[in-house]
């Protein structure tokens, strides 16, 4: 069995508005292992979102455990939970906030640069990354020069470029067109596959969901494995 990446064990998520206490995640468990890529699925406001937070250690859950390479990290301090966010987890996001003033190039070298990579493999990496996605002659454009599909290869790099033993990606081709939003999504897959990382990736796109190794839908608080004959026939939740 492959190395067990992420594990999210009885987590709980409440919110609370005035004195309603709003619970979105009700003991919701996940395993997850090095190689696999995981669709979420679900309405809009199911949750999604805050559970890939949870995730990535980028929000405490209001109860349960996240366990990641093994290392339970509920207890750890605020700098150890982000020297793991930095070191072992990438995010794909929606809008891929890549950074307006500096090239693809250079965009990929930001997290290894914070991480503390020398400049000269920093850009290596981010060449090889960016070339991997096609992207070997945009290197010095910035974001404003490139296309919304290539924006989004851009950030995927990115998120690859520290190596990160996890992917969380959040509807990383809400925003793309349907054949730029295929083309996008068969690259994330390959080259998360190829490294051997796993990836979580949240979408509202049912084709791309099925071409993923499992399916996970979230509805009600509650987090149910789907087959992709469900999904044929039409139900998420």
């Amino acid at each position: 069995m492959n190395e067990l990446v992420l594990e999210l064990k009885a987590i709980r998520r409440s919110f609370r508005q005035g004195d309603t206490v709003l619970e979105v995640l009700k003991g919701v468990d996940l395993r997850l292992a090095a190689g696999e890529f995981v669709a979420l699925v679900g309405p809009s406001g199911s949750g999604k979102s805050t559970l890939l937070h949870i995730a990535g250690l980028l929000e405490p859950p209001t109860a349960g455990e996240v366990v990641i390479s093994g290392r339970a990290c509920g207890a750890l301090a605020d700098r150890e939970r982000t020297r793991i966010r930095r070191e072992t987890i990438g995010f794909v996001y929606q809008f891929h906030h890549l950074l307006a003033d500096f090239s693809a190039e250079e965009n990929v070298m930001m997290p290894q640069l914070l991480r503390g990579c020398p400049p000269g493999v920093a850009r290596a990496r981010a060449r090889e990354l960016l070339a991997g996605l096609g992207l070997a002659d945009r290197l010095r454009h910035r974001p404003g020069r490139l296309s919304g599909g290539e924006q989004q290869r851009v950030a995927i790099a990115r998120a690859l470029a520290n190596g990160p033993h996890l992917v969380l990606a959040d509807e990383p081709t809400g925003n793309l067109d349907p054949h730029t939003a295929e083309e996008v999504f068969a690259l994330m897959l390959r080259v998360v596959r190829e490294r051997g990382a796993a990836a979580l990736v949240a979408t509202h796109n049912l084709e791309l969901a099925r071409r993923c190794d499992r399916i996970y839908a979230l509805a009600d608080g509650h987090l149910a494995e789907r087959s992709l004959r469900s999904l044929a026939e039409g139900g998420q939740a």
